[in-house]
């Protein structure tokens, strides 16, 4: 992937917070710079330690509500848990390394000298030639050979805890609201009920002061198929739902906006009841807990089928 398609400024200012979502200037959850240098290395790369999953904080952050036109008609309240500062960076950085390496397929391969086809026959004699030595034309040395060490395909999916990787998504979209990058629309799917218009769609989203060429995100519970339809063709829009939710796409967007319906699901999704229901585990995912009762269950299989290769046994002996 080149790197032009992910050098979004507010995605480098993970490392560099060059950016007002992530910057020390605004107010917001995550932490400054200065204090990122105190993070054991560990805590990006490693397992977090349950001090993290479990220091939560609920933080209320009114958001404006206008209309189609433009004009403010109320005020609702985004209640969701985020991060602590001192874990915060820690927390959305891990996430987010694992979604895009996540993301790789894998398969780039290449050939090696002994998969090459041909080569069989020694191409010139040893002595007497003036030439280096060759026992084959596919040689790594030679144009059509074996490549040395290269690619091959491989599993790049590394493991994050469901705790750990919500975590991030509400500390993201916690700090968008803190950082005032964030807004309610009220619902307009009746405004496109007689079909897609992309240029409509272009000026409702300059009455509510976004610029088109500046990278913004809308999440909404549903998505009528006129306004994803009008939507689609704007390069710099990303449309989500609960299903496409992402993190990569709330640290690469400058300004969120939402429908009511979609901020009532992020206050029962990612508030105080939404954690709650995972106070019981550890933080492990499912997969794992899986597997240790497949493996329980295969012991006591094979335990069973022991026993009863030596009441065969003891009956054949008997007889």
């Amino acid at each position: 992937m080149p790197v032009s398609s992910v050098a979004s400024p507010l995605l480098l200012s993970l490392s560099a917070s060059s950016s007002s979502f992530l910057s020390s200037s605004s107010v917001s959850f995550l932490p400054s710079p200065s204090s990122s240098s105190s993070f054991p290395h560990a805590s990006v790369r490693g397992r977090p330690s349950a001090s993290i999953l479990r220091a939560l904080r609920a933080e209320a952050t009114t958001l404006p509500v206008i209309n189609f036109t433009g004009e403010k008609v109320g005020e609702v309240a985004l209640d969701i848990k985020a991060a602590p500062p001192s874990t915060a960076r820690a927390v959305v950085h891990r996430a987010l390394i694992t979604d895009r390496q996540n993301a790789r397929r894998g398969t780039a391969s290449t050939l090696t000298r002994g998969e090459v086809r041909g080569g069989g026959r020694k191409p010139y004699g040893q002595k007497k030639t003036g030439k280096a030595r060759r026992g084959s034309v596919r040689t790594p040395l030679r144009p059509g050979g074996g490549v040395i060490f290269g690619p091959k395909p491989r599993d790049w999916t590394i493991k994050i805890n469901r705790k750990e990787k919500r975590l991030a998504i509400s500390t993201a979209l916690a700090s968008a609201a803190v950082a005032n990058d964030s807004f309610v629309v009220q619902e307009f799917d009746e405004e496109f009920a007689t079909g897609p218009r992309t240029r409509d769609f272009v000026a409702a989203l300059q009455r509510w002061g976004l610029d088109p060429r500046e990278k913004a995100m809308f999440f909404s519970t549903e998505l009528d198929n006129n306004v994803r339809l009008s939507g689609r063709n704007i390069g710099t829009l990303k449309m989500l739902t609960p299903r496409t939710l992402n993190l990569y796409d709330i640290l690469d967007a400058r300004k969120h906006f939402f429908t009511p319906a979609a901020i009532d699901y992020l206050n029962s999704r990612y508030g105080t009841t939404g954690f709650d229901e995972y106070e019981g585990d550890d933080g492990e995912d499912d997969g794992e807990e899986e597997g240790v009762e497949e493996q329980e269950e295969g012991e006591e299989i094979t335990e069973e089928a022991d026993q009863d290769a030596i009441g065969e046994a003891e009956a054949d002996s008997i007889s």
